[in-house]
C-alpha cells in the first residue's frame, strides 16, 4: 500500500509555546530554528558546507566504539522475527490494524523508507532509518506512518541496540509479506542508523507540499525533462500522483510518468508491473473523511502529540475512519493474504471514475460480484467495491505494460517470484555489493544491479609491482590522475562505484570524457602487462601506481613517507558490468582536475562540495586534496589553472601559499577563469577557476587554506594529504571495515 498521499498541503501552523502577552522574554532564541536568520539567510550565495560535516560523532549517542555492523551479528534473528510475526496480527485499540493485521501498513512503512531511492545522485533509500526525520516523517504521502513506527517501538526497546531503526522497518515489511503468504527471496541486515536529518538530499525547489509537477519538468508531457537527480513527480510524493498526472485521471500520461519514475528508481518495466501489483495485492487506502481537517504533521505538531502528526477529528480518528491518502478502498478481496487478486480484479471487470469520501478520483468496478468485493475493516457484514488508482489502471492501458499484467495474470508462481526479488532489490538497492549483507537469510546469488565483484589476491609480491611501477615510464600526473580517476566514481549515498573492480577499463568508463580516454589507454596498456606479470589484479596496480607517485612526489618535497596500501582488490568482468547502470557514475564535473564537461546553472563550487559529499570527505579533507592534486600535475588535460607552483610533480603546499600571499592581485579574465597577477611587476604569475579561488574567498575554506600554508606545516599537509588520498582508494574496501 505504497501510494497514500494527502489531497491537499497539511497546515503546520500551530500556536507557539510559551507566548506571553507583553514584555520582552529574558532568554536567547537561539534554540528556536525559526526565529532570527542563519549565515544563509543572510547570504544565500555562500557555499552550504552542512553537507560535509553532517552525521559526525557529536550527533550519534552510540560512541565512536559502538560498530552495528558487528553487534547485530550476534542478534537473535528467529526470535526478532517470531516477534514481527506476532505483531503483525496484535491489533493495538489506539490504532487498530484493518482486519485485524498491520501487514499492509508495515509493507507501506518499509516501501516508503526503501522508494525513495533514486539511481542519479544513489541518495534517498532506506539505508539510514531517515524516515524517523523532517522532512521525510512529515511527508504527505507518509501519513500515518509515524503510527507504524510507534508499533514498532516495543520491539525496538526489546532487542535494543542490536537491531537499527533502519533495519528493523525493512525488516517489518519483509516479514509483514511472510506473514500474508509470500515467500520472500532473503534479507539482509547491516543498514547503520543515522541521528539527525540527511541534508545533503535535494528533494526539490518548490516550496510548497505537492505543488503542481509541472514545477519539475521542462514539459510535463514529456517524463523525461523531470530535473535531476529527482524521481518523485511532486514534492512530498514517494513516486507518482496516485490520481493521475496532476490529479488529473488520465492512465496513459499516467504510465509514462510511472516508467520514468520507477527507471530513475532502478526499475525495468516488468520489475515496474510486479512492485505496482504487488504492492497493492495486499493493504488499502484510506480517504473516509476530510484530509483538510488533519491536524499539523508530526515535525509541526505540538508538544502534548509526542512526535505524533495528522490527528483526525473525524469520528474514531482511526480504523474505519483513518484518512491518509483521501483515495478510500482496498485493491482485492482478500487485502492480508497473497494472491493473484489483483490482476484478478483489473481484468475482470470494467472500470469507471468515481470520487472517494474525501474527494479524490479513483477508479471502482462496474457490476462486480458481491462476493469479489473485500469486507469493512471492522465489520466484515459490509462490503464495499474495491477501488484502483489511476496508476493500477496504468498497468492494463499502456500496451507494454498490459502485456507484462496478462503474463503474471496466467502464471502467479511467475508473478509472485519477480515480485519477491524485485522487492528485495527495492530493499537492498543502496546497500552496496553482497559482500556487506549480514544474517542467516542472505541469498547466495549474486545479482548485476549488486555490482558483484570477484575476491582479490593478497600472496603477490607487491614489491615486485612496485618494481615494475617505478620503470614504467609514466609519469606522477598520469599515474595519479588514472588512479584517482577509478577510484573518484565512488558514492557513500548507495556505496557503488570505486577503484575495485577496476571497470574504468570496460564501457561506458573508459570512453567518458572526463577519463581522457587517450591518456588512459595509453596507461592502461602500461600497467595491465605488469598486472599480468605479477599476478596482482589490476585494480589494485592502478591503485599502487597512484600510490607510489604519491611517495615519490613526497620525496621531491623532502619528505619521506610511505603511502598505505592494502592489496585484496579484485577484477570485474565486463559480463558483470551492466553498462547502462553505470552510465549515471559518469563524472560531469571534477574541481580536484579542474574540470566540467560543460557550463551548468550550478557553480562549479558548488559541484566540488556535492562531489565531495558523495565520496565521504569533509571540508578539510576536500582541501587538502585540492591542494595536493593541483601541484601533482592531474589536472585535465594538462591545463595550468590553479598550478600555483613552478615544480609541478612535487607534492607540496605550494597551492595554499600562492593562495594565500598578499604578493598577488585576483581578477575576473574570462567565464569562470581569473589572472593572479604579480603587484609589483603587473605580470600574471598563475591562472585560475572559481574551483581554485573558492579556497580563499570561502571564510570556512581559507581557514583551512590557512593552515595548509603556514611554514610549519609543509610536513602536516603531506600527512593530511596522504591519509585523505588513502580514504579515497580504500572508500569501496568493504572487506577492510
Amino acid at each position: 500500500m505504497k501510494d497514500e498521499s494527502t489531497l491537499e498541503s497539511i497546515n503546520d501552523n500551530s500556536p507557539s509555546p510559551g507566548a506571553t502577552s507583553g514584555g520582552k522574554c529574558p532568554f536567547m532564541h537561539g534554540g528556536h530554528t525559526a526565529v532570527g536568520k542563519s549565515n544563509m539567510d543572510w547570504w544565500p550565495n555562500a557555499l552550504n558546507f552542512d553537507i560535509l560535516h553532517q552525521h559526525d560523532t557529536k550527533t550519534n549517542p552510540m560512541g565512536e566504539d559502538f560498530n552495528y555492523r558487528e553487534v547485530v551479528k550476534s542478534l537473535d534473528f528467529e526470535g526478532l522475527k517470531k516477534d514481527l510475526h506476532a505483531l503483525m496480527t496484535d491489533s493495538q485499540e489506539w490504532w487498530p490494524a484493518d482486519w485485524g493485521h498491520y501487514g499492509g501498513f508495515m509493507i507501506r512503512m518499509a516501501w516508503h523508507a526503501a522508494g525513495t531511492y533514486r539511481i542519479s545522485d544513489g541518495r534517498g533509500g532506506g539505508g539510514t532509518g531517515n524516515q524517523r526525520f523532517a522532512p521525510l516523517n512529515s511527508w504527505p504521502d507518509n501519513v500515518n506512518l509515524d503510527k507504524a513506527r510507534r508499533l514498532l517501538w516495543p520491539i525496538k526497546k526489546k532487542y535494543g541496540n542490536k537491531i537499527s531503526w533502519a533495519d528493523l522497518m525493512i525488516l517489518a515489511g519483509n516479514v509483514a509479506y511472510e506473514s500474508m503468504g509470500l515467500k520472500t527471496y532473503g534479507f539482509s541486515f547491516g543498514r547503520t542508523d543515522i541521528w539527525h536529518p540527511e541534508k545533503d538530499i535535494y528533494w526539490g525547489s518548490e516550496k510548497e507540499w505537492l505543488a503542481p509537477s509541472d514545477e519539475r519538468y521542462a514539459d510535463v508531457q514529456n517524463p523525461a525533462t523531470m530535473e535531476n537527480p529527482l524521481a518523485a513527480v511532486q514534492m512530498g510524493l514517494i513516486y507518482v500522483n496516485p490520481e493521475g498526472v496532476n490529479g488529473k485521471p488520465d492512465p496513459l500520461k499516467t504510465a509514462a510518468q510511472v516508467r520514468e519514475t520507477f527507471a530513475r528508481m532502478a526499475m525495468n518495466d516488468e520489475e515496474t508491473v510486479a512492485l505496482t501489483a504487488g504492492g497493492h495485492t495486499v493493504g488499502k487506502c484510506h480517504g473516509n473523511g476530510d484530509a483538510s481537517k488533519l491536524g499539523p504533521s508530526p515535525e509541526g505538531a505540538d508538544v502534548h502529540e509526542q512526535g505524533f502528526g495528522w490527528k483526525n477529528p473525524q469520528g474514531k480518528g482511526c480504523g474505519r475512519d483513518t484518512v491518509s491518502s483521501g483515495i478510500e478502498g482496498a485493491w482485492t478481496t482478500h487485502p492480508t493474504k497473497w494472491d493473484n487478486g489483483y490482476f484478478h480484479m483489473l481484468f475482470t471487470y470494467d472500470w469507471e471514475l468515481k470520487k472517494s469520501p474525501a474527494g479524490a478520483w479513483q477508479w471502482e468496478p462496474i457490476n462486480i460480484k458481491e462476493e469479489d468485493k473485500p469486507v469493512d475493516v471492522e465489520d466484515p457484514s459490509i462490503r464495499y467495491n474495491p477501488i484502483m488508482t489511476d496508476a493500477d489502471m496504468a498497468m492494463v492501458k499502456d500496451p507494454e505494460y498490459r502485456k507484462i499484467s496478462e503474463r503474471f495474470y496466467k502464471d502467479p508462481a511467475y508473478f509472485s517470484e519477480v515480485f519477491a526479488r524485485a522487492w528485495f532489490k527495492l530493499t537492498h538497492r543502496d546497500m552496496g555489493p553482497r559482500v556487506r549483507y549480514i544474517g542467516p537469510e542472505v541469498p547466495q546469488e549474486d545479482h548485476i544491479w549488486q555490482d558483484p565483484i570477484p575476491a582479490g589476491h593478497q600472496d603477490y609480491d607487491v614489491d615486485a609491482v612496485k618494481a615494475h611501477i617505478t620503470s614504467c615510464g609514466l609519469s606522477i600526473g598520469e599515474r595519479v590522475a588514472t588512479a584517482w580517476d577509478s577510484a573518484r566514481t565512488f558514492r557513500c549515498s548507495d556505496l557503488r562505484g570505486g577503484a575495485n573492480g577496476a571497470r574504468i577499463r570496460f564501457a561506458p568508463m573508459k570512453d567518458w570524457v572526463g577519463n581522457e580516454p587517450e591518456r588512459l589507454t595509453k596507461v592502461l596498456a602500461v600497467l595491465e602487462p605488469i598486472a599480468t606479470q605479477t599476478g596482482a589484479s589490476l585494480a589494485d596496480v592502478i591503485v599502487l601506481a597512484g600510490t607510489l607517485a604519491v611517495e615519490e612526489a613526497a620525496k621531491a618535497a623532502g619528505i619521506e613517507i610511505k603511502v598505505p596500501f592494502a592489496p585484496g582488490r579484485g577484477d570485474a568482468s565486463a559480463e558483470m558490468t551492466d553498462s547502462e547502470s553505470f552510465a549515471v557514475l559518469e563524472p560531469l564535473h571534477d574541481g580536484f582536475r579542474n574540470w566540467q564537461k560543460q557550463d551548468y546553472v550550478v557553480s562549479p563550487e558548488e559541484m566540488l562540495l556535492d562531489r565531495a559529499q558523495l565520496m565521504g570527505l569533509t571540508a578539510h579533507e576536500m582541501t587538502v586534496l585540492m591542494g595536493g592534486m593541483r601541484v601533482l600535475g592531474t589536472n585535465y588535460g594538462g591545463s595550468k589553472h590553479g598550478v600555483f607552483t613552478d615544480r609541478e610533480g612535487t607534492l607540496s603546499n605550494d597551492f595554499f601559499i600562492a593562495l594565500t600571499d598578499m604578493a598577488y592581485v585576483w581578477e575576473p579574465a574570462g567565464k569562470n577563469l581569473y589572472n593572479i597577477r604579480d603587484r609589483k611587476s603587473g605580470k600574471v604569475k598563475w591562472t585560475a577557476t572559481r574551483v581554485d579561488l573558492v579556497f580563499g574567498s570561502n571564510s570556512i575554506l581559507r581557514s583551512y587554506a590557512e593552515v595548509y600554508a603556514q611554514d610549519d606545516n609543509q610536513g602536516k599537509f603531506v600527512c593530511d594529504f596522504v591519509s585523505t588520498w588513502t580514504k579515497v582508494m580504500n572508500a569501496d574496501r568493504f572487506d577492510l571495515e
